[in-house]
């Protein structure tokens, strides 16, 4: 058995990716083969961590690892509770079953897109994509604050449309990524709603509170 995977190991599955996003944009404009390995190590590395979060999950008998939530941004709302965001991770055995679900199809999906893409002249653009696509989902799954859940719903919204609209020349291409775009957009209406509710009920994003709150009958649409 490993030991207890640390909280910064376990912030790098997410982290990974997007840092690989970021090195693709600066660094591979003259070799841009270089973008398909970068995101296949770092998504292989993340997969790697995401075993060692499932073991430490089996280790805690199926217990959510503890971590700790940081405040990240407070917001004095006038003539009411102040809005206090937080940053941090919800880690228990569905998510860490998700992490390795997410982590192993992203990375076989990038090993196999080497092929698939080379030679096109959007090679370095696509994988860029694919690695904020994986961050995207790697957040929607690790994080403990449905206003951050949010946020990373919105990222996958938005990698969504431009990787179905990644040959945005052709005009079923360009069509198709409008469609699901406004699509989701309509459903985020929807979710930003109920977020909003949920805070003025309860004046908390945190999903364990907001749980806690639901199983002890105290929340209600009354």
């Amino acid at each position: 058995m490993l030991p207890e995977i640390p909280e910064g190991v376990a912030w790098s599955i997410l982290l990974l990716p997007i840092g690989s996003m970021i090195a693709i944009l600066l660094f591979t404009r003259q070799n841009p083969k270089l973008s398909g390995y970068m995101t296949v190590g770092s998504i292989g590395l993340a997969f790697l961590f995401s075993l060692w979060v499932l073991d430490s999950v089996i280790q805690s008998d199926g217990h959510p690892l503890p971590f700790q939530s940081h405040e990240w941004l407070t917001l004095n709302v006038p003539a009411g509770q102040d809005l206090i965001v937080n940053l941090g991770l919800r880690i228990d055995g569905l998510t860490a079953i998700m992490l390795i679900v997410v982590t192993s199809v992203s990375l076989l999906v990038q090993i196999y897109s080497q092929g698939y893409m080379a030679g096109d002249t959007g090679y370095r653009r696509y994988f860029a994509y694919m690695s904020l696509f994986t961050t995207s989902m790697l957040g929607l799954i690790m994080v403990d604050s449905i206003l951050m859940l949010f946020v990373f719903w919105e990222l996958v919204g938005l990698s969504s449309y431009l990787l179905i609209g990644f040959w945005f020349h052709k005009p079923s291409a360009a069509k198709a990524a409008m469609k699901a775009f406004i699509v989701t957009r309509l459903g985020d209406v929807g979710l930003m709603l109920a977020i909003i509710l949920i805070w003025v009920k309860t004046g908390t994003f945190d999903i364990v509170e907001i749980q806690g709150l639901a199983v002890a009958g105290l929340l209600s649409v009354n």
